[in-house]
């Protein structure tokens, strides 16, 4: 479960809503499954901004005092006072959702896209054809798509409004608000008590989610990719201290939040390297976890030979420590990923069981596979219809009842099955085994560079004492934020060019706000786009195939 830090700093605003409206949906959704199939059994990793942004957003909910552009106008009283700025963002915003699962399937709100569609144009008399109403319906029907199943399900004024298809009132408004107020503070105590019942692990990652490895060392990315082309930086100015900052950081936020110690750590995007192992380990993490391709790269192996080294935990030691190892299983990771939202439901859990019944036939005598299935927790749900309640229902349901397949958790294998040995790591992550998607070209390259001038100035300020400990420590919070992995993900050609323009845009503000902390100029260079993208595939998005 991840979200980069959308907030702007220097004035408290969300840029983008993906935080609450995957929290309300997703977040929402997935803590209500393993409530409802007592033997089932999963782990759940936070990122700890993402909890960050969670405690914000319900204190948002709780005092009305709305920094989210889309909450504060669902909430305003008179739409009639909505500016043409506003309108326009409402109208931008509140049609990005999977458009034949959650736009198609509602003909009142496929009709707001046609109304909208037809009075599209550079015209901005347009919007007044636009009445309140109008808006008002096009802002409960976008939160409506975005609520999770489990609460359409158990909620009957959601189902009247379903029914009731438009003409909503203030008061529908303010009683959505409240809702989803409830969904996100009751959030992170639903986990907790999943974890507290023995029903789940809690893991934690890196607390702003940067790439480890390359923090560590640019030079490791040569690992699983000779010939990439790295930054015109050395290193990240000691990436070592930052990497040990966003570790002991995710630690602490973690027992905070959940009363215990995370035993696992996902590193960001399972960007593992045999030296950050070692970094994880001696912060006593007891288990970490990366990609098939990744293991792959490490043993030397063909991919033909899988079932021979894929299905095991390994002991990885360190000179910093110990720490055991398990990698995805590529393939069924992506069949829930990008394929079964095809399916019927009951026809992709019975060919999944299938797929992991094979891979105990086939295993070597006298070994029980360890399959691990490791996903994105929100976004592969809003391609299945009903944001994949037949097929999660009945996944966790079948499995759960399985004679042959037991669902358990990294700590527990980590504990009881024998470990095989790992020597070294080849540093890579889950997507291809490579860094590709964070370095290597012309545009994620120059953010590199961005945000090694912006570390030097940082370091530079602090070591001359200018700055306060409240300023040091503001600037310290920023430079985190400047260090996320989203940041590098999203420049290329390859990505949408709307999602391009949000990201970038926002990194750039980003590093502005880091220097406007340190009271110093921001560079001109700042201003300048990295990257505007131009495609969409599969390829592309918040999601990468790599099987």
């Amino acid at each position: 479960m991840h979200q980069p830090d959308y907030r702007d700093h220097s004035n408290g605003e969300f840029a983008l809503p993906w935080t609450y409206l995957h929290a309300i949906k997703d977040y929402t959704d997935m803590a209500w499954y393993l409530e409802q199939t007592p033997g089932a059994r999963a782990v759940f990793n936070f990122v700890p901004i993402l909890l960050d942004q969670l405690e914000d957003y319900s204190d948002q909910f709780a005092t009305g005092n709305f920094r989210d552009p889309l909450l504060r106008f669902l909430a305003t009283a008179d739409l009639a006072a909505l500016s043409a700025e506003d309108k326009t963002v409402i109208l931008e915003s509140c049609f990005r959702c999977n458009q034949s699962t959650m736009i198609d399937a509602y003909p009142a709100y496929q009709r707001l896209q046609l109304i909208t569609e037809y009075l599209s144009g550079d015209d901005e008399t347009n919007l007044d054809y636009l009445s309140p109403q109008f808006f008002a319906d096009l802002l409960i029907w976008y939160h409506l798509t975005w609520l999770g199943e489990s609460v359409r399900r158990d909620n009957t004024r959601i189902a009247l409004w379903l029914a009731q298809g438009n003409g909503f009132s203030l008061d529908d408004r303010r009683a959505i608000i409240e809702i989803m107020g409830r969904l996100i503070a009751n959030l992170i105590p639903r986990y907790r008590a999943l974890q507290e019942a023995g029903r789940i692990e809690l893991s934690t990652s890196p607390h702003y989610h940067p790439i480890a490895p390359l923090l560590l060392d640019f030079a490791s990315a040569r690992d699983s990719w000779p010939d990439v082309r790295l930054p015109n930086c050395e290193n990240y100015p000691d990436g070592a201290t930052r990497l040990r900052f966003h570790v002991d950081s995710a630690r602490a936020s973690h027992n905070a939040r959940f009363g215990v110690a995370a035993q696992g750590i996902w590193p960001a995007e399972g960007g593992l390297s045999h030296a950050a192992a070692g970094v994880f380990a001696a912060a006593g993490f007891g288990w970490t976890a990366s990609g098939e391709a990744l293991l792959r790269h490490s043993l030397g192996k063909d991919a033909g030979e899988r079932e021979r080294y894929l299905y095991r935990p390994y002991r990885i030691a360190t000179r910093d420590g110990v720490i055991a190892g398990f990698f995805r299983d590529d393939r069924l990771s992506d069949k829930i990923g990008f394929e079964y939202a095809k399916w019927l439901g009951k026809d992709a859990v019975l060919d999944f069981i299938r797929e992991l019944e094979g891979i105990a036939d086939r295993a070597p005598e006298g070994e029980t596979p360890v399959v691990s299935i490791i996903m994105d927790g929100e976004n592969a749900w809003e391609y299945y219809p009903y944001n994949g309640f037949y097929f999660l229902s009945e996944l966790y349901t079948l499995l759960a009842a399985h004679r042959r397949i037991r669902l358990t958790t990294f700590s527990e294998v980590a504990a009881d099955a024998a470990l095989t040995e790992l020597s070294h790591i080849a540093a890579g992550s889950w997507v291809y085994g490579t860094f590709s998607t964070w370095i290597g070209d012309r545009a994620k390259n120059s953010a590199w560079e961005l945000l090694c001038s912006a570390k030097q100035a940082y370091d530079r300020r602090l070591s001359s004492g200018y700055l306060s400990e409240a300023e040091r420590d503001a600037a310290t919070r920023q430079l985190a934020s400047c260090e996320a992995s989203d940041w590098f993900w999203w420049p290329g050609e390859y990505n949408p060019s709307e999602s391009v323009k949000s990201f970038d845009e926002l990194y750039r503000r980003n590093l502005a706000n880091l220097y406007h902390l340190l009271q110093l100029p921001a560079p001109e260079i700042l201003q300048q786009p990295l990257s505007v993208g131009a495609a969409h595939s599969d390829l592309s998005g918040a999601m990468r195939r790599v099987s």
